[in-house]
């Protein structure tokens, strides 16, 4: 599934006002993305990392909410992986962040 600007939210401030409350913020990015070639205990190790910031983050409703909304197809948003925001798109099981 791929991203498309289509369902984008309008290039407002009050849009992404939101990210400003991040818990990610003063985080390492690479923290969230995967390099191409990560698998395994590593990737479950990075995404583990990146799912603790998200467990204390006060707008973790409204980032899974984005990444949903855009369908974004990488890295960790709103305490959820790709294949668990993929899932939960399609009415599977997703578990979030605690």
């Amino acid at each position: 599934m791929s991203s498309t600007i289509s369902r984008l939210p309008m290039p407002l401030i009050d849009e992404y006002e939101w990210q400003f409350e991040g818990a990610c913020n003063d985080a390492d990015t690479a923290i969230f993305f995967s390099p191409e070639d990560e698998r395994g205990k590593k990737r479950h190790d990075r995404e583990a990392k990146a799912k603790a910031y998200c467990a204390t983050c006060p707008v973790v409703s409204q980032c899974l909410e984005h990444a949903l909304r855009v369908r974004e197809p990488f890295g960790v948003w709103g305490g959820l992986n790709t294949s668990e925001r993929n899932a939960l798109l399609e009415g599977g099981p997703a578990r979030r962040a605690s």
